[in-house]
């Protein structure tokens, strides 16, 4: 292997959003995640939606009313 060319492998501590934290290593010393094994519906059993971004949310509130094109007619030929 060449040297100089290749990052730090350091140890990183890894936290995420459900408060739980472990240590491994990495080429960053510090990740922050959304989601981990301890909080993982695959590794939990549990449902649970992930919404990061707020798109049901914002699903909801587009479909919230209905269809809007269920009341409409069909255009009529002139």
């Amino acid at each position: 292997m060449k040297e100089g060319i290749h990052p730090n492998y350091v140890e990183t501590k890894v936290t995420c959003g459900c408060g739980n934290s472990f240590v491994t290593r990495s080429t960053k010393p510090e990740l922050k995640i959304d989601i981990c094994n301890a909080c993982h519906p695959f590794f939990t059993g549990k449902l649970k939606y992930v919404d990061t971004t707020g798109r049901i949310e914002k699903f909801r509130n587009r479909f919230s009313g209905g269809y809007s094109s269920v009341g409409k007619g069909k255009k009529q030929a002139q």
